[in-house]
């Protein structure tokens, strides 16, 4: 039969072996000599064999009294140092957070937080799965990540109410044009586009679908040349004059210098998407993920800041 130890106790003995008597002892413990003789005593029942020898003066272990010592000798110099770890950690000094992202957001606010983040906690590491959307769900749910970057449009399916949702930042839709088309100005008006050649993500993309439905609720049908795979593709084939494009903002934060992205009237409608911080609502945050989480919102802050009028 396995024997169960208390802790309390075990450690009681060790500071009663330290100190050399069983007062000294219960005076480290911080407890009565009467109520740590009653505690060696229910431990010797236990165990069927004495723990200490009384003499004179003081007391001496015995051999199973010495086995128990040891043992709590370690069993405390561990827990010395789990406490040490983690006020570390409650310090920020290590520790870690499991991140999911997704490659716009990857390329252009994470990037920027992270390097914020690697400044003021060296000592945490951060560990980021890039993936889509629907992984990045799945993800959370079987807690391979601790937070997951997400987006979502107006039509998107809503995430499950068992997530916590933290909004970062509003990522407005842009137009893409080459930078020396005549078109180029502040604003566009998208009823003005129609009958232009447009480049999209493949057809079952998320940003795809944002251009079809504004150009059939100004009435037209866009004229899809060229289906590309990413977004640098996207601005190749723009800057080469293939045709226009529709991109979210976090997509071309650092794009080409021969393409320019474009606002669009607020009276289009374009839609835009939301992104967003998202973990279990059953997830208590760690430091590290309250620390990650606030160099998000500051890079997302500063990338809002920068597309404001000047």
């Amino acid at each position: 039969m396995q024997q169960s130890f208390d802790v309390v106790t075990l450690f009681l003995l060790l500071d009663i072996a330290e100190a050399g008597s069983l007062t000294a002892g219960a005076e480290r413990a911080n407890m009565t000599a009467s109520a740590a003789s009653q505690r060696i005593a229910k431990l010797e029942n236990s165990i069927k064999q004495p723990v200490l020898t009384r003499l004179p003066r003081g007391v001496q272990l015995t051999e199973a009294g010495e086995i128990l010592t040891s043992r709590a000798r370690l069993f405390r110099r561990e827990m010395r140092a789990a406490s040490g770890d983690l006020e570390a950690i409650r310090g920020l000094e290590r520790g870690a957070v499991r991140l999911g992202s997704f490659p716009t957001v990857s390329a252009s606010l994470l990037s920027d937080a992270l390097k914020e983040y690697h400044a003021r906690w060296p000592g945490v590491d951060v560990r980021v799965r890039s993936a889509v959307r629907p992984q990045l769900l799945d993800m959370l749910h079987s807690s391979e990540v601790d937070l997951a970057l997400l987006w979502s449009y107006a039509w998107t399916e809503e995430a499950e109410r068992s997530l916590s949702l933290e909004s970062l930042m509003e990522d407005e839709t842009k137009l893409l044009l080459p930078v020396d088309d005549d078109r180029a100005s502040h604003e566009m008006a998208l009823p003005d586009l129609k009958g232009s050649r447009w480049i999209i993500r493949s057809n079952d993309h998320p940003a795809a679908e944002v251009l079809f439905r504004s150009c059939r609720a100004v009435g037209f049908e866009p004229e899809v040349v060229y289906e590309a795979h990413d977004y640098q593709e996207i601005e190749a084939m723009v800057a080469a004059g293939v045709g226009i494009a529709m991109v979210p903002g976090l997509a071309v934060v650092h794009h080409r210098p021969d393409v320019r992205p474009l606002a669009f009237r607020a009276a289009d409608r374009v839609p835009t998407r939301v992104i967003y911080i998202a973990s279990l609502a059953r997830r208590q945050y760690t430091p590290a993920m309250y620390a990650i989480s606030s160099a998000l919102r500051g890079a997302a802050d500063r990338i809002v800041g920068s597309n404001l009028p000047r």
